[in-house]
């Protein structure tokens, strides 16, 4: 069985991690798989030093990265505990990261779907009664890519994330640019993509569905943007979930 807190970075893995991110990430990850459960301490410091062969001052910034995060709590005399996942701060994109490393279940992909329903629609809908030139042009430049049909299912996937990510940035409200910012890196890291050339009726409704946000939103409807961002969402939630009975039950 593969160490989950030695698998890929996935959507962070773009850049090469210092020792501190690298040990932040493997504790990070056993915390969430439940390794070290909530209430319970740490291994001590000794330990710590000799598994991961870094500096007593690397450590203790590992660990006050994983309090900042919501994981850890230090006490005098108690010692470092794992917080109740009460918590665990899952809009910190390296949580969220790994949490997607372990897997995510069916109830987490259920959080993220009514979160998505809370976000984006409305994004879309301002989007559209602000209509900026230059934000509805890097929607458009995103939905070009999505019609290809010649690429694979990662440069698909790309496409489709750069498109949610040009909406919310067209709403032109930083804080919801933000929050959706961080739920598509999650939904890019665990949502199983389509080839267009494999699956070419699903590829062809798929960008009918963000070509209906792009016409809503350059005709200043929005409420056509809204609810057509509403159908975008219900439509992937079979292929995030793994089944349609699981995107009715979570509609």
């Amino acid at each position: 069985m593969i160490d989950p807190s030695m698998m890929s970075f996935r959507s962070l893995s773009e850049r090469a991690l210092s020792s501190h991110d690298q040990v932040a990430r493997a504790l990070g990850i056993e915390i969430l798989a439940g390794k070290h459960p909530a209430g319970a301490n740490l291994p001590n410091e000794a330990d710590l030093l000799a598994r991961f062969q870094i500096s007593r001052t690397v450590l203790r910034e590992v660990l006050k990265t994983l309090a900042a995060k919501g994981l850890l709590a230090a006490k005098a005399r108690v010692g470092t505990r794992v917080t109740p996942t009460v918590h665990w701060n899952f809009f910190d994109a390296e949580v969220l990261s790994w949490k997607v490393a372990i897997g995510l279940d069916d109830a987490f992909r259920c959080d993220m779907a009514e979160i998505r329903r809370l976000i984006e629609p409305r994004a879309a809908a301002l989007a559209a009664e602000r209509r900026d030139e230059a934000a509805i042009a890097a929607i458009r430049a995103a939905l070009d890519r999505m019609r290809i049909v010649d690429q694979d299912a990662i440069q698909f996937a790309r496409a489709d994330l750069d498109f949610h990510l040009a909406v919310g940035a067209a709403s032109g409200n930083a804080l919801m640019r933000s929050i959706a910012s961080v739920i598509e890196t999650a939904l890019a890291a665990s949502f199983a993509p389509i080839a267009p050339r494999e699956h070419a009726e699903l590829h062809a409704r798929t960008v009918a569905k963000h070509a209906a946000i792009l016409d809503a939103i350059v005709a200043g409807d929005a409420a056509g943007a809204s609810t057509a961002m509403w159908g975008v969402i219900d439509s992937a939630a079979p292929r995030t979930e793994g089944s349609a009975a699981r995107a009715e039950a979570v509609a």
